[in-house]
């Protein structure tokens, strides 16, 4: 089965295929806008992958860049059409956003992410993540449905028959924070030790008692891909917005962030034990109660 393809990561390619095009042909991005008879902006919205192209305006510009091997060709109208199909998540763009992480996950060969405040959504539980989202009771039960909904069929690209290489880092404060109470965080721990047995998934827990680390702002995800051509992209949120980074420089520093915490992390298996010994702290404070 051919593996889902992101219509986002196959605009940055074809953006990167035909910037590089337009340089072998050695002309300026001014000089080539004028050619195609473009505003230059357009031009550079394109190679920006901020644009898509239309399919009259890509055979013009391979025309101009004298791109005359067909398979060459092909497999760049190829990357056109798909950039823009709309995956599964585009159902639920009212949730994901229409620049959704899910887009940029379906392609994805790697996924490390990092998670201070609960657990990452990708390996949340259907009740933990209907608590996370029902907190405050600020949103309507059709709203939260559609939440747990769309986490859930997010979830389903560690199911596939060539998973992604998942690795999650956490902090200690998302095992102990009650999200929907005892009895749902003792179930998604539980889910997390299942998890962590799985080949393609690297779960990892960083204690308080571990000290200080470079990621005290917040949480982020990076994702790698399988093509050379498509560079990794870092990816973060705030209250009120999302932001995906793809400068190499800042890349390195998420890289750099990424390190120091598997550095301060337990191991993979000391961190089961880990959150197995938080079952059990839950369990007693639960029979105490009782």
């Amino acid at each position: 089965m051919q593996r889902p393809y992101s219509p986002s990561v196959r605009r940055r390619r074809l953006a990167a295929e035909l910037r590089k095009a337009r340089e072998n042909a050695d002309l300026t991005g001014a000089q080539a806008a004028k050619r195609l008879g473009w505003p230059h902006s357009k031009l550079t919205k394109i190679e920006a992958a901020k644009q898509g192209i239309k399919a009259s305006d890509l055979t013009a510009a391979m025309d101009l860049y004298q791109v005359t091997d067909s398979t060459t060709r092909e497999a760049m109208s190829r990357l056109a059409k798909e950039s823009k199909e709309r995956g599964w998540w585009w159902k639920y763009r009212d949730i994901f956003g229409e620049r959704a992480l899910p887009d940029w996950e379906a392609e994805a060969s790697g996924i490390r992410n990092w998670q201070a405040q609960l657990v990452p959504g990708l390996l949340q539980t259907p009740d933990y993540t209907e608590a996370v989202f029902r907190a405050g009771n600020a949103q309507d039960d059709a709203i939260v449905e559609r939440h747990v909904q769309g986490r859930m069929e997010r979830q389903q690209i560690l199911n596939r028959i060539h998973p992604p290489r998942y690795a999650a880092i956490l902090d200690e404060g998302a095992l102990r924070r009650w999200i929907g109470g005892r009895d749902v965080l003792l179930e998604q721990l539980q889910h997390l030790c299942n998890m962590a047995t799985r080949h393609n998934v690297d779960l990892r827990v960083l204690p308080f008692a571990n000290g200080e680390h470079q990621a005290s702002n917040g949480s982020f995800t990076i994702l790698d891909f399988p093509d050379p051509l498509d560079t990794p992209v870092a990816f973060t949120e705030t209250v009120t917005a999302s932001l995906f980074v793809e400068e190499p420089a800042e890349l390195a520093t998420y890289n750099d962030v990424w390190a120091n915490l598997q550095g301060a992390a337990l191991t993979a298996a000391k961190s089961v034990e880990f959150i197995q010994q938080a079952m059990r702290e839950l369990s007693s404070e639960r029979q105490s109660d009782e």
